[in-house]
């Protein structure tokens, strides 16, 4: 441990846990610290897990399957026929519609599925990684809802309201997005950091204005398409617009190398810098960071703004990549979503990429596997209910898988008794 006013260079954050605070008050810390930066193989179980359970909720919505139950013990083989068919077709149309369709008549076709994966993916790694900061923090950031909201509306004004050259207008744009995320960010942060407001709530209410305030904007001139009563934005200029990476066939387009670059700097700003250390600091114990010397009203700021930035820049995927004008309905559920992929990576900067790339995937193959077998569409929100379910209850995985409980202690085994020289001489 350093003395206060130096840097603390070689004091991992996990020995911070001493502290100063409330036996309570470190329960708490400790258990939130595990819930967001448990095991992965605890995420990975959980994931299987609501599989299993998405496999029985697809066969009770089969009408074979329920036809055939009706009649089990006459011919028990036709139920068993029937839950195979039901599930395997679903699961095998939720993979086809999201990574590979051998049946597509051209590669492109084929691998269509992916691509689109990786489109609905992004905004979901960017917001994602903001959550995950915000978690590595020891803060409960709700905002990021607004957070891409604000920078949707920034972001897409940017975009439609100039004529500027190609490269300038798309980074002009993006930094907007970045920065109006960023302010919605700053705000519970500077209160949480001065009057000890509870983000939880602050960042809620904000959520809220964010979505009157863009339903209110949508209204107004300056908002609104020429000759349009719908409450949309005109189209955004197309230079302001992400490049596609494939060409005009598909929607992927660089926001997602964006959202690999943003992955890579989150992991070095979390596990390499001295800023991510004083943020794994005071997300363990403020206390025993304070007592270091470290302002934990600064990081706090920091972790907010940051995680803002992140959640802005996941609105100007939306508005100058995949949407390409702004709607009221412009963040969908991508700001909650992104709290079920910061805890399912764990708030490690590639676990999120990869929970991303998942949650990215299961809504894209949602849409076929409802259209292709009928399958309701809310079983996929049913699966990442259960995945967070899961995760905030680890040893619930661990009794199903009968996994040993790291934090308990072992017994220690019962010594041997010492062999007499007899003994020795005979061995």
């Amino acid at each position: 441990m350093t003395t206060p006013g130096t840097e603390p260079t070689t004091t991992e954050p996990s020995e911070l846990t001493g502290g100063g605070a409330s036996p309570d008050a470190r329960e708490q810390a400790s258990l939130f610290h595990r819930i967001v930066t448990g095991n992965l193989l605890i995420s990975a179980l959980a994931v299987v897990l609501a599989l299993v359970l998405g496999a029985v909720l697809i066969a009770i919505a089969d009408e074979e399957v329920r036809e055939a139950a009706t009649y089990f013990f006459a011919r028990p083989g036709d139920l068993l026929g029937a839950l195979w068919t039901a599930v395997s077709e679903a699961y095998v149309s939720l993979f086809k519609g999201a990574v590979f369709n051998p049946d597509g008549d051209t590669f492109a076709r084929q691998i269509r599925p992916l691509t689109e994966s990786l489109v609905f993916s992004v905004p979901l790694i960017l917001a994602g990684l903001g959550v995950a900061v915000a978690f590595r923090a020891g803060l409960f950031n709700i905002g990021a809802q607004g957070q891409i909201i604000l920078g949707a509306i920034i972001g897409s004004y940017l975009g439609f309201s100039f004529d500027l050259p190609p490269v300038v207008h798309l980074v002009v744009a993006a930094l907007g997005a970045a920065l109006g995320g960023a302010l919605w960010g700053f705000i519970p942060g500077l209160l949480k950091a001065r009057t000890g407001a509870n983000e939880v709530i602050v960042t809620i209410m904000l959520n809220y204005t964010a979505v009157y305030l863009v339903a209110y904007l949508l209204t107004t001139p300056a908002f609104q398409e020429d000759g349009s009563n719908q409450p949309k934005s005109p189209r955004l200029g197309e230079n302001s617009l992400w490049p596609n990476l494939l060409g005009d066939d598909f929607r992927l387009n660089a926001a997602f190398l964006v959202a690999l670059l943003a992955t890579v700097a989150v992991w070095w700003l979390l596990e390499r810098s001295t800023l991510g250390f004083r943020l794994r600091a005071v997300g363990v114990n403020q206390d025993a960071a304070r007592t270091a010397g470290m302002n934990v009203g600064t990081v706090t700021i920091a972790a907010m703004v940051i995680a803002g930035l992140l959640a802005g820049l996941a609105g100007s995927a939306q508005v100058q990549g995949t949407e390409q004008f702004l709607t009221a309905g412009i963040a969908g559920s991508l700001g909650f979503d992104a709290i079920t992929v910061a805890l399912l990576g764990r708030s490690r900067a590639w676990g999120v990429l990869w929970a991303g790339l998942l949650f990215g995937a299961l809504k894209a193959g949602g849409f076929v596997m409802q259209s292709v077998t009928q399958t309701p569409i809310d079983i996929i929100l049913v699966l990442q209910s259960v995945i967070v379910l899961l995760i905030a209850a680890p040893p619930l995985v661990r009794m199903v898988f009968r996994l040993p409980d790291p934090d308990r202690p072992r017994r220690p085994r019962a010594a041997r008794p010492a062999r007499s020289a007899k003994q020795e001489a005979a061995a």
